[in-house]
């Protein structure tokens, strides 16, 4: 059993050795060998591979259903390998699955091909991002970490990027525990199974092997509230790797609190690193990487020539009244389908449903009021026995006064349109609670607010509960 194997961290390697384990909640480090060593990372590398392609897909340069034509240089990489042929055509979904389980170079090699033109291009982009991220002893040259001249990364820098994975795509994080999955051509299996199959509470990341690096692992697994991720180099075969990755996860639960506050990395920022000064290659598709102010690559996947702003948009043809009386008409008829009896014991006239309801049909519903008595011949009633009357419909609306006084914030943000997409995109996940919110965003001190307003407090609260199960900032508060 892995927990009975003692923890030696002097033994030594037929690979330079390094170590590294952190609390996954708040980034602290628990223990640290060799972390700031440059060494191989083997397929570690396809890590930042994924990293890109998911922030691609965020970005809308790609999509899970893109479809990607295999070229010769992707189709001869060495093994592992999914067995992809030149010219053969295959989704984005399926090379993302047989990268991050079977750690196949061909399926790492085609994404970065896929997402920056060719693969030189990608390393440029890879290296852009591992600044962007804070990875200050990073070097990649290729999109599958085989072997190469200045390909290096240190133990400290792999754990950050396992930690960016698990918190700035959560979405995609589950695709490192799958013991196996379906790539398109043929069920792939994970290279990690055995260590998350043998290691309680073990979920990912990646392994990583070539002969100049030995037996690589970046590991993170949870047990209740804490979350640690460890990372070896060097290990001198798989069992020895995975034996030595459970003992430093072990020293990491033994070290760290049950309980802390969580701190998310930041994300990215390619404000401050400077674009690359070579010019941007063409995709096989004829699709041209983009540098907008910011240094950020974006790559259209349509190609526009021109933007014209369009025109505003022309007033409504149609008369206020005219719009009045058609909202009534559409009320009138749900009016119909909700509050017409069954047949058999309808005390009113029948409607013909293949006509289409109108505002006269509902009258039909509501029995028309007899001419009041005289005050003298009128019954006394008291508030002790109300009257109701059988052919009474009363319809309640809610409005934004009273109860829909309630709000919730989901975050502050560096511009007015990164607010809106953060709406927008959270809007249409939470559709359940939201219906019906307004939204609206905030100027503040150079930052921008994004809010839901106009709910009640328990939709408010419902809300937000829901979205920190999705892992997304949320508070509720009361104007």
């Amino acid at each position: 059993m892995l927990c009975m194997i003692a923890f030696a961290p002097a033994v030594a390697f037929g690979a330079p050795y390094a170590a590294f384990v952190m609390d996954a909640r708040n980034g602290k480090v628990l223990y640290s060998r060799n972390a700031d060593t440059r060494l191989h990372p083997a397929s570690l590398t396809k890590m930042m591979t994924l990293y890109i392609v998911f922030e691609a897909i965020k970005n809308g340069e790609i999509s899970l259903d893109t479809t990607v034509k295999i070229s010769r240089n992707a189709s001869s990489e060495p093994p592992s390998k999914l067995g992809l042929k030149t010219g053969q055509r295959i989704k984005i979904r399926y090379l993302i699955r047989a990268a991050a389980v079977k750690s196949a170079n061909d399926a790492a090699t085609a994404l970065g091909e896929a997402v920056a033109g060719s693969e030189k291009a990608f390393a440029r982009r890879m290296n852009r991002t591992a600044r962007a991220l804070g990875m200050t002893n990073t070097t990649f040259k290729n999109a599958n970490g085989l072997t190469q001249s200045g390909h290096l990364s240190t133990a400290r820098d792999m754990s950050n990027l396992g930690r960016h994975l698990f918190f700035d795509y959560p979405q995609y994080y589950n695709l490192f525990s799958r013991i196996s999955t379906h790539a398109g051509t043929k069920v792939v299996h994970n290279t990690n199974r055995r260590f998350l199959g043998a290691y309680r509470g073990a979920d990912g990341i990646k392994t990583g092997y070539t002969r100049a690096a030995g037996f690589n692992l970046v590991s993170s697994a949870r047990r209740g509230q804490e979350r640690i991720i460890a990372t070896v180099f060097g290990g001198t075969s798989t069992a020895q790797r995975n034996a030595k990755i459970a003992k430093l996860l072990d020293l990491g639960f033994k070290k760290a609190p049950s309980r802390v506050k969580v701190r998310k990395p930041a994300l990215p920022n390619y404000s401050k690193i400077p674009a690359a000064s070579s010019t941007p290659s063409r995709s096989s598709a004829g699709q041209t990487p983009q540098r907008g102010a910011s240094g950020k690559t974006i790559r259209l996947i349509t190609a526009v020539k021109k933007s014209i702003r369009p025109p505003k948009r022309p007033a409504p043809a149609a008369p206020p009244a005219l719009l009045a009386s058609t909202k009534i008409e559409i009320e009138s008829a749900v009016l119909v389908a909700r509050l017409s009896p069954a047949p058999e014991t309808s005390l009113t006239p029948a409607i013909n449903t293949a006509q289409r309801p109108s505002t006269l049909a509902v009258a039909t519903l509501v029995a028309t009021p007899k001419p009041r008595p005289p005050a003298s011949n009128r019954p006394e009633i008291t508030p002790e026995a109300p009257v109701v009357l059988a052919s009474q419909v009363v319809v309640s609306r809610d409005t934004n006064s009273g109860g829909k006084s309630w709000g919730i914030n989901i975050g502050r943000f560096d511009t007015r349109r990164a607010a809106e997409r953060m709406l927008l995109k959270t809007a249409l996940k939470e559709m359940a609670t939201l219906d019906g919110a307004l939204r609206k965003i905030v100027s503040h001190g150079g930052k921008y607010e994004a809010n839901f307003i106009s709910m009640n407090k328990s939709t408010a609260g419902m809300a937000c509960e829901r979205l920190a199960a999705r892992n997304v900032f949320c508070i509720t508060y009361q104007p």
